[in-house]
């Protein structure tokens, strides 16, 4: 499953294990307790369209793509009278997904990658295909124009629309080869729109920057486990990620200096998916261990609340950090 929060402050979020709502209040419609969780591979949301006449008509929309283990039929439901499927996008089950505004791109174990535009009935309109193993990550960049991806195949491809739409053989703009394990986690920087980070599993276990106007690879730290997720910080120039064995924690780190400001531990599985809360100060992380757990990692404090933003030429410099 994927873990998503949305960006407005009264919007309804689902998860793969609680419906709930932001600011956080838990509800009582448990997802476990309506479908079985074993065959739920993915689910994400769309949020409201932020054009308004999609706003004005106050309707949110939740996708959840599910995958039938033993029928390989995908089927999709929605939390709205009007119910939306999308077939024929791959041959086996969905792993990853991703938004960009009106597009929902899905990756596959058949090695795909597919943009579907929700809005209309032939709604396959582009497919990108370079990876030889599963799809196990992706993530538009802020522009909405370049896309990650990540594989089983330890390969990171970066896609923009512009080539990726055209006849040219080599779809991808650049295809990051350096990872040694599968590349599930990826987070493009908020403050710098060209830098990627990119997390390897367990027999990787880097973090790595990159260039993506270059694809030139920054820098490259071993954090010592697998690496499932990234975040980065929308106050601070720090990165969060989440790890596996063997303790299941999450790490805060200083950019781009990379030393290591915290670690929190709860987790007794490896954390999955981390999603960060509408003012960038709270992130939720999933794991295997079948919990939520919330985390005042990116806080604000009161004083930097109240003071009205000055101008600067520092990024960032009237923000101070919480632990």
């Amino acid at each position: 499953m994927l873990l998503t929060l949305l960006t407005t402050s009264t919007s309804t979020c689902l998860t793969g294990a609680v419906l709930m709502s932001w600011p956080l209040r838990w509800d009582t419609l448990f997802i476990s307790g309506m479908l079985p969780l074993a065959p739920l591979l993915s689910l994400s949301l769309l949020m409201r369209r932020r054009d308004q006449s999609r706003v004005s008509t106050g309707r949110l929309m939740v996708v959840m793509l599910l995958l039938d283990s033993t029928t390989l039929k995908s089927s999709c439901g929605i939390l709205d009278p009007t119910v939306k499927t999308l077939k024929g996008c791959h041959q086996s089950r969905v792993g990853s997904l991703a938004w960009n505004n009106h597009i929902l791109t899905t990756g596959g174990m058949d090695g795909q990658i597919v943009n579907n535009d929700v809005r209309i009935r032939s709604h396959i309109v582009e497919t990108y295909r370079g990876h030889t193993q599963e799809v196990c990550g992706l993530k538009w960049s802020g522009s909405g124009q370049q896309l990650a991806s990540g594989g089983n195949d330890n390969v990171v491809h970066i896609w923009d629309r512009s080539v990726a739409s055209s006849n040219s053989t080599t779809q991808w703009l650049h295809r990051l080869e350096e990872h040694t394990s599968a590349v599930k986690a990826l987070a493009w920087c908020p403050f710098q729109a060209n830098l990627l980070a990119t997390g390897g599993g367990g027999g990787d276990r880097t973090i790595k920057f990159w260039n993506t106007h270059t694809g030139a690879c920054l820098n490259s730290v071993d954090t010592g486990s697998q690496v499932c997720s990234l975040l980065w910080s929308k106050n601070e120039r720090e990165l969060l990620s989440s790890h596996g064995f063997t303790q299941n924690q999450l790490t805060l780190w200083k950019y781009p200096s990379m030393v290591k400001m915290a670690e929190l531990t709860g987790h007794t599985s490896r954390v999955l998916y981390m999603a960060q809360s509408p003012d960038g100060c709270t992130v939720a992380s999933a794991a295997g261990d079948e919990t939520l757990r919330f985390w005042n990692v990116f806080g604000v404090p009161e004083t930097a609340k109240k003071a009205a933003p000055k101008a600067t030429h520092e990024p960032f410099s009237h923000v101070n950090h919480i632990c």
